[in-house]
């Protein structure tokens, strides 16, 4: 069982391509478990009625909060935290599990238009998207709009993740891209659950994952999966204008908890 946790605020159109693609392309059993922070468009309505499990919280809560509400109530061996302005590649969880075992990773990230092989490769992934969002957003943000953003994007769907899959395998980089990140029930043992104090939560998770590896061996730091890829609407989200975060006045900046430790955490990343 993958316990698949996502966070919501408004965005139905959005969550209603989201599921549509994540129940078609998960291959494996899962349960979803929303954290829903308030939406009032029947954004946790329409996840209740797909069967999933849905917290309801009475403000917006930071990414970080969200995520631990949901490891609390998950019933899986393995947890997938989940943007909800993504779409995932077909058999991403087959895939990812395959590449976890073979190469004993505990935290993994597919990779998406933030990073994929090399720094040329994803500054044009990106400067592409940018020219696509930008145009289509000027006709909304409906479920059909957003498919036709995706549709131009990368042509056939299938098609492109396949390729990556064919001409990549197994092979991963370090580095995280917080879309989507999934981890197991080892990794939550050996660096914890989700720093509620860092709203940049991904990124905090990476750093602590290297410094645990670093000083034990035990854990390997976060991997990207440079053949399975999950397209990012990026910042889309935004446009639903959430409320100020309920826990804002714990939250700290990743250099005050990290200080002058960043600089040695922030290597080349390896490829493995």
């Amino acid at each position: 069982m993958l316990s698949i946790i996502t966070a919501i605020y408004n965005g139905l159109n959005m969550n209603r391509l989201f599921y549509e693609h994540l129940k078609a392309s998960t291959e494996g059993a899962f349960e979803l478990i929303i954290i829903d922070n308030g939406s009032t468009d029947g954004s946790a309505e329409f996840f209740e009625g797909v069967g999933a499990k849905v917290i309801r919280n009475k403000g917006n809560y930071s990414y970080p909060y969200c995520q631990n509400q949901g490891i609390d109530i998950a019933s899986g061996d393995l947890y997938a935290f989940l943007n909800n302005d993504i779409i995932v590649a077909p058999g991403w969880d087959k895939r990812l599990r395959k590449i976890m075992r073979e190469k004993g990773i505990d935290v993994i990230c597919p990779s998406g238009i933030e990073r994929i092989e090399t720094v040329d490769a994803t500054r044009k992934l990106k400067r592409r998207w940018m020219k696509i969002k930008y145009f289509l957003i000027q006709f909304g943000t409906s479920k059909g709009n957003l498919a036709r953003m995706h549709r131009w994007m990368y042509g056939n769907w299938k098609s492109f993740c396949a390729a990556r899959y064919n001409h990549f395998g197994t092979q991963t980089v370090e580095g995280f891209i917080g879309n989507t990140v999934i981890m197991t029930k080892n990794a939550l043992e050996i660096i914890g659950k989700w720093d509620e104090r860092i709203q940049a939560a991904d990124f905090d998770l990476y750093l602590r994952s290297k410094k645990r590896n670093n000083s034990h061996c035990d854990i390997l730091p976060v991997q990207i999966a440079l053949g399975v890829f999950h397209h990012h609407f990026i910042r889309l989200t935004v446009k639903s204008q959430p409320p100020v975060f309920a826990d804002a006045d714990k939250l700290i900046t990743l250099e005050e908890k990290w200080q002058g430790e960043l600089d040695s955490l922030l290597v080349d990343n390896v490829a493995i």
